[in-house]
């Protein structure tokens, strides 16, 4: 079974910048779509971006606009949430998860997410 460890989140001042890690343990993720996901105190969890396993295809939301890049370093196992102008609103736990398939295609609505890391927490305060 494939396990996420997310690390990479902190207290950040509006405008900042951070940079998540999420690697996997128990599996080889070359080909999974991998997708980030956050969840704000009482509010629902919902997508923030996926990046494909076949082809790299990434989506992101649409809320987003352009500050949040994905990327993956194979050799690593280990997939990247670059957040830049990082806002207040940003605050929340993230984490990351596949639902095994290797494509973005159905993300977030339709992934079916069988295993939750424990998540890494990002602060947007001054």
């Amino acid at each position: 079974q494939v396990q996420f460890v997310e690390s990479g989140g902190g207290l950040v001042q509006p405008g900042g910048s951070l940079r998540l890690s999420c690697t996997a343990s128990g599996s080889n993720l070359d080909y999974y779509a991998i997708g980030w996901f956050r969840q704000a105190p009482g509010k629902e969890r919902e997508g923030v971006s996926c990046m494909s396993g076949l082809d790299g295809n990434t989506r992101y939301s649409d809320s987003l606009k352009g500050r949040f890049t994905i990327s993956r370093d194979k050799a690593k196992n280990t997939v990247y949430l670059q957040m830049n102008s990082l806002r207040p609103e940003d605050a929340a736990v993230y984490y990351c998860a596949t639902d095994g398939g290797f494509t973005c295609n159905d993300w977030p609505i339709n992934w079916v997410i069988d295993y939750w890391g424990q998540g890494t927490r990002v602060t947007v305060s001054s």
